[in-house]
């Protein structure tokens, strides 16, 4: 557990750059067309794991604070994301996702009193302009339904990245009891919508197997517990500036990996989004500090779509 700046932003920076590998290891070995069982299956053993090393439950007001933020960040954020990579030309909800930085730039205007500089608001711009040039393909015909979806998802997890920030955690409560409220919470939202839609659990094989405890355990319960406990100690906007590393990262593995080549256009749009994701952690010193508020008490298709398509599917 490091205590310097570097090493905690390098340490929450590992849960965008395991999300960057979700896309490769679903369509590697997962069942196809299961995206919503996918998701649960990566939310709700997550937290049920969390919960059982955590031993915390929620108390008081925290059992709706745990369920809004669950609904945000897992609940609500997963299946509209699913949903719009579905609907989407290749890589569109990846570059709406990543706009993220923005929507919690005003978001945390509003609700943190974090007033975002001209610098933080062009350092974003340039951070989605850098996702749009890896992973946008040839055009397609957008999708309205599609593109709501996306751009709901992007609200939605920006508004839980702020108000877990605002919110902060109960007196006594860790970030791994925190995290384990929202996995669970998100998981049981996503359960029934998942046997609605999609039907009874698939057959699973050795490898999907492999493939779920991968997304359960360290795509999922060990990336959100650093990336809530990053939100503890970070701006929001520090924390939300890492989301481009997840689609940088599905490149990298989609080229190291998958044997997909990377165009010098794709290269210069990596080089411009980390570039923007390093400035989004040196430029924020004119923002207010994190507040702590104290309470007594993230498809399978296996088709022609291109690794960077879901990126972000967190």
């Amino acid at each position: 557990m490091a205590s310097s700046r570097p090493a905690l932003i390098a340490l929450t920076a590992l849960a965008p750059v395991s999300w960057g590998t979700t896309y490769a290891v679903t369509t590697e070995f997962l069942p196809a067309d299961r995206p919503l069982f996918t998701g649960l299956m990566r939310a709700l053993p997550a937290g049920l794991l969390l919960l059982a090393l955590a031993r915390v439950l929620p108390r008081g007001a925290w059992w709706w604070k745990a369920a809004v933020l669950g609904a945000l960040n897992i609940g609500a954020f997963f299946p509209l994301l699913f949903l719009s990579a579905y609907r989407l030309p290749g890589g569109m909800a990846a570059v709406v996702g990543s706009a993220g930085p923005l929507f919690v730039a005003g978001l945390a205007a509003l609700l943190l009193g974090q007033r975002p500089t001209p610098r933080t608001l062009l350092t974003g711009a340039v951070a989605a302009f850098g996702v749009s040039l890896v992973v946008l393909r040839a055009a397609g015909a957008l999708d309205a339904l599609g593109l709501l979806a996306a751009l709901a998802a992007t609200v939605s997890m920006s508004a839980g990245t702020v108000l877990t920030q605002r919110w902060g955690r109960p007196a006594g409560v860790g970030p791994l009891a925190l995290t384990g409220w929202q996995l669970t919470a998100g998981g049981l939202l996503i359960a029934p919508l998942a046997l609605l839609v999609e039907g009874a659990p698939p057959a699973l094989d050795g490898p999907a197997v492999g493939g779920y405890l991968y997304l359960a355990v360290a795509n999922t319960a060990v990336a959100y517990w650093l990336w809530f406990r990053g939100i503890g100690r970070l701006t929001a906007t520090q924390v939300t500036f890492l989301g481009p590393l997840s689609p940088l990262t599905a490149a990298v593995v989609g080229w190291a990996a998958l044997g997909q080549a990377l165009t010098p256009v794709q290269l210069v749009g990596m080089g411009l989004a980390f570039g923007a994701t390093v400035a989004g952690q040196t430029g924020g010193r004119s923002e207010a500090a994190p507040r702590t508020f104290r309470f007594p008490g993230r498809n399978g298709r296996k088709d022609s779509m291109d690794l960077t398509d879901g990126a972000l599917r967190r």
